[in-house]
């Protein structure tokens, strides 16, 4: 079942970071910005509890977004989030606006499978590691996608997964890869129990 993401929100005017702690302090509001496209910059406000549930779910990075702003529809990516750094709730948020027929970029979670059943583990006794846990692709936004998942089935002890290791849906280009950089993305290697049982005898 496809997953619906849409915030409402309002213009404001009243700008500057006493204006935006004025909305944080009083009105729990978050201060944001929509940018992009051929449209100038808008800022905007959001219920921060509005705001908060949707970022619970963590295709909401990943996921071209409504934003309803004085009756007109804006289709948009996040692109930042600033966070208090102590208790992580969000100070300000940016969205890039989504525009049809041109190619966007977003980050996308990375979900490993057959991790235990892996060769490497299962009948080796490895241990995986995680080098990156998202990537960054470009693609039109009908074919983004929500995450992309990283088989570790045939991955044997020593073995690195690549970037271009990975399945990509239809339309999906890895950013790093299209600038030459096949980064790693996970391993196998042996466990330490492994290593010391190796080392006594």
């Amino acid at each position: 079942m496809t997953v619906e993401f849409a915030l409402n929100a309002e213009a404001r005017s009243d700008l500057g970071k006493g204006a935006s702690r004025r909305l944080r302090r009083i009105a729990s509001l978050v201060p944001a910005v929509i940018y992009g496209g051929e449209k100038a910059p808008q800022s905007i406000s959001l219920l921060a509890k509005d705001l908060a549930k949707l970022l619970e779910n963590e295709a909401a990075f990943s996921h071209v977004l409504t934003l309803n702003v004085a009756g007109t529809a804006e289709t948009v990516l996040i692109k930042a989030l600033q966070r208090h750094p102590a208790k992580g709730f969000v100070l300000h948020a940016d969205f890039v606006r989504v525009v049809a027929g041109q190619k966007l970029s977003a980050h996308v979670p990375l979900h490993f499978i057959n991790q235990e059943s892996s060769v490497g583990v299962k009948q080796q006794g490895g241990e995986v590691s995680h080098t990156i846990v998202e990537v960054e692709v470009s693609c039109q936004p009908q074919d983004l996608p929500e995450f992309i998942e990283v088989d570790l089935a045939q991955v044997e002890v020593g073995q690195i997964v690549h970037l271009s290791d990975l399945v990509l849906p239809k339309g999906v280009e890895l950013v790093a890869l299209a600038h030459g950089n096949d980064l790693a993305v996970a391993n196998i290697h042996a466990s330490r129990v492994a290593k010391e049982e190796g080392a006594a005898e």
